[in-house]
């Protein structure tokens, strides 16, 4: 029996995926029969008129049915595509694909934050204030510059798996990877975009599927990309997950983030005038003695560990004695907990510029992140109300904004393309590092938040410095700094240099 369930046009009556599984008996005979699942979508019209800008703009919500190689359907995908309505060439004209991370947040974020027409105003750095809340057309965002495809991964937004798939077939690395790459290649097919200048845009986990994407869609579809954004990069995940034992290289890594936040709070013995003299004397410390430090393990004499615990001390704020007491290995957890405990406040891990009230001082580990806490309501709802009233889509419908089914349930494993054996963990700078060497056009923008402690700048570094490229390879990737956070363009300064550095990455790669 085939299954193909799906979503159906407004003028049929919804089938249920019960109802397009099941097979009719009527009599003696066995009549099997199946129904395609449905792309849908609703097309409105817009117009945009911020910061000196003002055209006109198609929005589409809608599904796209995705096929294994056997054009079999495998998942209905969720998206929205905004195109400017004054393009007389498509081929002159670049188109950027975007998605978040989690595993399993949606791709609202980036769409109300920084990229899509229109965006979500939040208080920075401190909670938003209640519903309702205020959107505006966004004078950063990328419509100027691009035409724009917002992409929900299965299991988040309205994407879900169809026929005899199930949701979590596609929660793992190499699934997702293939998953996404397979809607981005039938978007371009589908909407004639093969000769338009492409680029591919992923924030926090979306970097890692977004560095393995490029390589898979140029292997396997020939298709390149002019240019990979990688916001908040987590392309090798081993480097920024301190919890697997025997795992050292993320504490070196969190160093310099831990010296970036505990600066802005003003708890640095002796605080340095400026920010960026005293991280690069942080790296210097982090990358040196520290690292030396934490190779030693237990062999580390009393005299050594007094020193380098109260070296940490004087360029994070903690107390020698917590220091010591965590054996110089310290999460960004357990940091976000101790850092403010003496005022009763735990500080963000996606921006350590927010604080928020410590429910319990014992803890050893930040129980909840002030700044999701601050913005995630006033993000949803301006989304959901854009989408469902605005664009007219998705009504009767949940939309998932994060599933945290997903990340409990994810298969880390990865194997690259090419790649003899399978990573127990991915890294997927190997993927990035493979298409930089094969695609001699391709050109990577790296943006960095300075007070982010779940993918910290300093951990960005070391992933770019061993991506194991020829002489000369790195010079095609560009990394940004900003005084912000996981989400820097939450914070108005940000967003707009953020704003200029996009849109130069664009006008230089096309």
């Amino acid at each position: 029996m085939v299954c193909l369930a799906g979503v159906v046009q407004a003028d049929e009556k919804p089938a249920s995926l019960l109802e397009a599984c099941q097979m009719d008996v009527k009599g003696d005979k066995k009549e099997e029969w199946k129904r395609e699942p449905k792309a849908e979508s609703s097309v409105t019209q817009h117009h945009l008129s911020a910061g000196g800008k003002s055209f006109d703009y198609t929005a589409t919500a809608g599904t796209l049915v995705i096929r294994d190689d056997e054009d079999k359907p495998i998942a209905n995908m969720g998206y929205v595509a905004y195109t400017r309505r004054d393009t007389k060439d498509l081929a002159q004209r670049p188109v950027l694909f975007a998605f978040n991370g989690g595993p399993g947040s949606s791709s609202l974020w980036l769409h109300m934050g920084v990229l899509g027409p229109k965006r979500v105003v939040v208080a920075d750095p401190t909670p938003t204030p209640p519903a309702p809340y205020k959107t505006v057309d966004n004078e950063f965002g990328v419509l100027d510059k691009a035409d724009l495809v917002m992409i929900d991964p299965v299991g988040t937004g309205l994407s879900r798996a169809v026929c005899d798939k199930k949701d979590e077939d596609f929660w793992g690395v190499d699934p997702d990877i293939d998953s996404v790459s397979r809607f981005i290649a039938q978007y371009v097919s589908d909407n004639n975009r093969w000769n338009s200048p492409k680029y591919l845009f992923g924030e926090s986990y979306g970097t890692t599927r977004a560095a393995a994407i490029v390589d898979w869609l140029r292997s396997r579809r020939s298709l390149a990309f002019n240019g990979l954004v990688l916001v908040s990069v987590a392309t090798d995940i081993e480097a920024i997950f301190a919890e697997l034992p025997g795992n050292e290289r993320p504490y070196a890594a969190y160093l310099p983030a831990y010296a970036a936040v505990g600066w802005y709070h003003h708890m640095i013995p002796g605080q340095p005038a400026a920010l960026e003299p005293f991280l690069a004397e942080v790296r210097r410390y982090a990358t040196g003695p520290f690292t030396a430090a934490l190779l030693k393990g237990d062999s580390l004499s009393d005299e050594e560990r007094d020193a380098v615990a109260k070296q940490v001390h004087e360029y994070t704020g903690l107390s020698p004695e917590y220091v010591k007491a965590a054996n110089l290995r310290i999460s960004e957890v357990a940091f976000a907990h101790e850092l403010l405990k003496s005022r009763r406040l735990t500080v963000g891990r996606l921006d350590g510029r927010f604080a928020g009230p410590t429910q319990d001082p014992l803890e050893k580990y930040a129980d909840y992140d002030p700044q999701s806490a601050a913005i995630s309501a006033a993000f949803t709802a301006a989304f959901q109300d854009w989408y469902h009233v605005d664009l007219k889509f998705g009504q009767g419908r949940t939309y998932r904004a994060t599933n945290f089914s997903i990340g409990e349930r994810w298969k880390w494993t990865h194997k690259p393309i090419d790649a003899a054996g399978e990573q127990p963990i991915v890294n997927s700078g190997v993927d990035l590092a493979q298409a930089l060497v094969q695609d001699a056009n391709l050109k990577v923008l790296v943006l960095n938040g300075y007070y982010d402690l779940a993918t910290p700048f300093s951990a960005t570094e070391y992933m770019m410095a061993h991506l194991g490229l020829p002489p000369g390879t790195s010079s095609r990737i560009q990394m940004k700094y900003y005084e912000a956070g996981h989400m820097m363009y939450v914070n108005p300064g940000s967003i707009k240099k953020m704003k200029g550095d996009v849109d130069s990455f664009i006008d230089s790669t096309h």
